[in-house]
């Protein structure tokens, strides 16, 4: 486990199906297995692999996975120095496992207890924390996705993101383990995603909001046709009205799937659109528990919440990960006997989990709670706002002060419009204070919305976020 005695099935019964696509170049199942078999005489106990996406990071991650072997994966785009002290730690910290691995000479599946993978949390100025994960922690989550999504090994699934981050990576991952063709791009281009879906076939897209929603406006206007993709999975923030319609209307034919999860986690709940069923974008809602997983909401005591009420969203199944290999402040998953929480805040009703956000995310403002995710939904909702991030800045008077950065539907929108179209949708206690009209939503490299980019954008004067009158 998790995936390599999969492969060898694959490259057996089907060797010259594809396997692999990185950016128009291909390798099918008995490539891949021959390639990263030679590779192992070369492949050491724990391979940092910190590279952009490429065939060769594909048969690298392959081999360094091998036997008890381990990997972790870093995003080429972080500072050398951080790079350089990220693998330090590593070299210092030893086996993940504590024991001396057996590496062996076979491109073969190590025992399920064994740590075949350190994840490392998004890295911006500071050195990310190192959490590990076991081989039958992905194996478990693999039956669990693959139950879920209706992954087949006729599908051919295009995730074109970074392999660096932990979306595209199960995702290869989950597809060698289902046999199923994986594409992705070696950089992100919406004309050479836009090519890839229609010259290869994609049954299967596997990214973030911000993604799709380029794809869709843009493969609209282009007249790409998608109508052959038959599922979008969409994971990172929720899914607003107009990503939605977008995508609806450019693949009419996808069921569409959002879920939570976090790295640390794994999957924790999600919802399943069969092509044409309406979706409360403008909820909290998240579906329900994922297979295999249970879910309560608790207090920072470990008691149960009843339902309906907001607190820590614990889980507690096979797919959780070990744990830190460093960084644990003893808050950034937390474990109330035997349930697990990285401290994102919820709240059940009927069965479904509904995400208010993060707790460091919570914005304080005169002694008032406010999840800047709520606030993001109500003015997406918003007629002439296409999309929207808030964040707390600091108030001398009320500690923290609600500011929010629009991104305009068409032409511009006013401050009276916004704050006329919350009405019903938002508490005023909520709501922001001040409005910032966006050239463009604040993103990092992986394409997920950032609220300090904002903030930094505010505080900086940065053209890109002026106030909205």
């Amino acid at each position: 486990m998790p995936f390599l005695e999969k492969l060898q099935l694959w490259a057996d019964e089907r060797p010259d199906d594809t396997a692999v696509v990185v950016g128009g170049k291909r390798l099918d199942w008995a490539d891949l297995r021959d390639a990263a078999t030679l590779r192992l005489g070369e492949t050491a106990a724990t391979t940092v692999l910190a590279e952009p996406n490429s065939l060769d990071f594909v048969v690298a991650y392959t081999a360094a996975v091998a036997g008890e072997r381990c990997c972790a994966v870093l995003d080429p785009l972080w500072p050398k120095a951080m790079i350089d002290e990220v693998t330090q730690r590593i070299g210092e910290a030893g086996p993940a496992t504590g024991l001396l691995p057996a590496l062996g000479d076979e491109l073969a599946d190590g025992h399920g207890d064994t740590t075949f993978l350190i994840g490392l949390t998004s890295g911006t100025t500071s050195v990310p924390k190192a959490f590990t994960r076991s081989r039958r922690s992905w194996q478990v989550s693999f039956d669990a996705s693959i139950e879920f999504f209706g992954l087949t090994p006729e599908d051919r699934t295009l995730a074109p993101g970074p392999l660096a981050a932990s979306l595209n990576l199960y995702a290869l991952s989950e597809c060698l383990y289902a046999g199923a063709a994986f594409h992705t791009m070696e950089t992100f281009d919406v004309g050479d995603v836009h090519a890839a879906i229609s010259y290869d076939g994609v049954t299967r897209l596997v990214l973030v909001p911000t993604m799709l929603r380029l794809l869709s406006e843009r493969g609209l206007a282009g007249g790409v046709d998608a109508s052959g993709v038959r599922s979008i999975i969409c994971a990172g923030s929720k899914l607003d009205a107009r990503t939605l319609e977008a995508a609806r209307r450019w693949a009419p034919n996808a069921a569409i799937f959002e879920y939570y999860g976090a790295s640390e986690l794994s999957f924790v709940s999600g919802t399943r659109l069969a092509a044409g069923e309406p979706l409360d974008a403008g909820g909290t809602g998240i579906g329900q528990p994922f297979p295999g997983v249970e879910l309560k909401i608790m207090d920072d005591d470990g008691a149960e919440r009843p339902e309906g009420a907001d607190g820590n969203i614990c889980v507690r199944s096979g797919m959780v990960s070990n744990g830190y290999l460093w960084g644990d402040d003893g808050q950034a998953l937390r474990c109330f006997d035997g349930w697990y929480t990285v401290g994102d805040q919820g709240y059940v009703d009927s069965g479904a989990l509904h995400i208010l956000g993060r707790r460091s995310d919570m914005i304080i403002t005169s002694g008032r709670n406010v999840y800047p995710h709520e606030v993001e939904l109500a003015l997406a909702s918003v007629p002439g706002v296409s999309a929207a991030v808030a964040a707390g800045m600091l108030d001398e008077v009320r500690g923290q002060k609600v500011v929010a950065g629009i991104v305009p539907a068409y032409g511009s929108v006013t401050a009276t419009q916004v704050k006329t179209g919350l009405d019903g949708l938002l508490a005023r206690d909520k709501r922001p204070l001040r409005y910032f009209t966006l050239s463009e939503l604040p993103v990092t490299d992986r394409g997920k919305v950032s609220r300090q980019m904002l903030l930094d954008w505010i505080e900086n004067n940065d053209p890109r976020a002026k106030p909205l009158a």
